[in-house]
């Protein structure tokens, strides 16, 4: 059984996430001191070390938190080829960024950490490559090529999306997303000649 949480606990680690967010936006995590970050929301240091080991503890632990709600997401709406349950991971996915709107949108940031991007991508195409290769093995050639538009035109999306400080809703972003994905999808089984 798993342990619930404390709730002061939980409450100091929810403000040195902000804090944090806050910080990245104003530089890379490599430049934040604990010292900055205590300051920023108002803990003692030494409440900061009975919890973390340092700044990368606390980005470790945000991403790796992150990366099992998308994990979640994916297990709960598998991409597959005959079912149409793309609509309902992007919608939970925009779900999860939305609740975690300020630190994600750091990470993806100016000052943000390319290893969250990476980890991202890693996990969407363990879960969304092999679908596609699927549905479109006649095209297996150019399947780099379609892919990197498809993922660059959503990170693209969701960077504009975490910005836009009077941003749609997730159900907005999820079926705007999916929309575009999939009317590239069409585009891409047509051949020049069909175009």
């Amino acid at each position: 059984m798993q342990k619930k949480t404390d709730r002061r606990v939980r409450k100091t680690k929810t403000q040195l996430r902000n804090g944090l967010a806050m910080l990245m936006k104003e530089k890379s995590v490599g430049e934040i001191t604990v010292k900055e970050l205590v300051d920023q929301v108002d803990i003692n240091r030494s409440t900061f070390y009975l919890h973390y080991p340092d700044i990368s503890g606390l980005l470790y632990e945000i991403e790796n938190d992150l990366a099992e709600e998308m994990e979640r997401a994916i297990r709960e709406h598998p991409i597959e080829k005959r079912e149409d349950n793309g609509f309902y991971f992007l919608q939970d996915i925009f779900q999860v960024l939305d609740n975690n709107r300020e630190i994600v949108s750091a990470l993806v940031g100016p000052y943000g950490d390319m290893r969250f991007i990476q980890k991202v991508e890693v996990i969407l195409a363990r879960n969304s490559r092999k679908v596609l290769e699927q549905m479109f093995p006649e095209k297996s050639d150019q399947m780099d090529y379609f892919y990197a538009y498809c993922l660059n035109g959503c990170l693209g999306f969701v960077k504009t999306w975490l910005a836009d400080k009077k941003s749609c809703t997730p159900e907005f972003a999820a079926d705007f997303i999916y929309r575009m994905v999939v009317s590239s999808m069409r585009a891409f089984c047509e051949t020049r000649e069909e175009v």
